[in-house]
């Protein structure tokens, strides 16, 4: 670790700037996503798009966080963590500002492709990031941007639809020039109050070091942490996707506000629980096994529970229960792995994770569709519960590579 690093760390004030940049990386991981949401019904009036390319619209962020995990990974080998996480934040703001610029569906993909790029080549960085600022506090460094990637999750959903809107006359292009005001702050933020000397490998690395970008993907550990991860984010990207018209199926749908109010209230909930508890979430199986059962238990709710007050008790379960799990698995990568390893393993967690947060939902669609019964699409999600708590509780037991290397 560069000494100016450790210099600065090893002060309270020092610790403390580091853990507000991560928590702003984190949020900046996030925003510009959440955008499309609440301005989905004004973009599909516009653009007159249909529900499928709706649907492609939410899907393509997340293509790009599987694909585009590995170039991250190669970003921090070449240029290091800082300049990685940099440029992501650069590209997000500026892509989810241009999509206010679409003269048609098309452009609007492209503009979402760029934002997805710019969140994915950001991911890699930030386990590494954490390792070579408070290598002595991943745990509680973890907590703190998982909080602002929760935070960013939730910030445009529930300030667009009463606040921004208003103001900007209902215009969706405005609205997402004005988010990406804050999103291309963070990234000047960052730059000027981060070390100077973070760590970037220099002319003189070694060749061996220098290629450890590309996953080892015979390595057990990369498929264990994704397949976790995996049915973490699952879960929640399918919840969001089919819980409005699952209701709706239902009769429903006058409780799909405070549904998802419970969801993102939960989800707030949890973050202040991770931080009362962030000291023993690190390398422990109890979140895995307490959480869950309670995500299992939450869905299984939604599938036989008619009460309103059932569906919005169920949708909370879905939401600590992923935010409880979400931050444990986001510190295993720099707590096991080896130090050149951590950027190129969480890239493989990542790549799996999100092929997993694609094909799992649409799995979800296609046996509701083939056998127009609606409350299976929560059975695979059920499964992704059982594996949360299974692979969770496996991989928390796992000794860091430093360890293995020893034994």
């Amino acid at each position: 670790m560069p000494p100016a690093v450790t210099k600065a760390a090893a002060t309270s004030g020092g610790t403390l700037r580091f853990f507000c940049l991560l928590w702003l990386a984190g949020l900046a991981m996030r925003e510009t996503l959440l955008v499309v949401p609440p301005v989905i019904p004004l973009i599909h009036e516009d653009l007159r798009m249909s529900e499928t390319q709706i649907g492609l619209l939410i899907g393509l962020p997340l293509a790009l966080f599987a694909i585009a995990a590995v170039p991250g990974s190669l970003l921090v080998a070449r240029g290091g963590a800082k300049l990685a996480v940099t440029l992501g934040m650069v590209i997000a703001a500026v892509g989810g500002g241009l999509r206010g610029a679409a003269v048609d569906v098309w452009t609007l993909y492209a503009a979402a492709i760029a934002t997805g790029f710019g969140i994915a080549i950001m991911q890699p960085g930030m386990p590494k990031l954490l390792q070579e600022w408070l290598p002595n506090r991943i745990g509680f460094g973890t907590v703190v941007y998982s909080n602002g990637m929760v935070t960013g999750a939730i910030l445009p959903p529930v300030l667009t639809i009463p606040f921004i809107l208003p103001i900007v006359g209902g215009s969706w292009r405005i609205d997402f020039f004005i988010w990406a005001v804050p999103a291309l702050i963070i990234p000047v933020v960052f730059v000027l109050f981060s070390p100077k000397s973070a760590h970037a490998p220099s002319a003189s690395a070694s060749g061996a070091v220098r290629a450890l970008w590309w996953p080892d993907w015979k390595n057990p550990l990369i498929w264990l942490l994704g397949l976790t991860f995996g049915c973490n984010n699952s879960p929640f990207f399918s919840a969001n996707a089919f819980l409005g018209d699952y209701l709706a199926s239902r009769g429903q749908s006058g409780v799909l506000a405070s549904a998802l109010a419970a969801l993102n209230g939960a989800q707030l909930a949890g973050l202040v629980l991770v931080f009362l508890v962030s000291r023993r979430l690190q390398r422990r199986a109890w979140p895995f096994l307490v959480f869950g059962p309670l995500l299992f238990a939450g869905f299984l709710g939604l599938i036989v529970l008619q009460s309103p007050l059932g569906v919005v008790v169920c949708t909370g379960l879905i939401g600590i229960s992923t935010v409880m799990t979400m931050t444990p698995i986001l510190a295993l990568p720099p707590l096991l792995a080896a130090p050149a390893d951590v950027a190129r393993t969480a890239a493989g967690m990542l790549t799996i994770s999100y092929t997993c947060a694609i094909i799992i939902p649409t799995l979800c669609g296609a046996l509701w569709d083939l056998s127009g019964k609606p409350w299976l699409v929560f059975v695979p999600l059920c499964v992704c519960s059982i594996g949360l708590a299974v692979f969770g509780a496996i991989a928390s037991r796992r000794k860091p590579a430093a360890e293995a290397a020893h034994s």
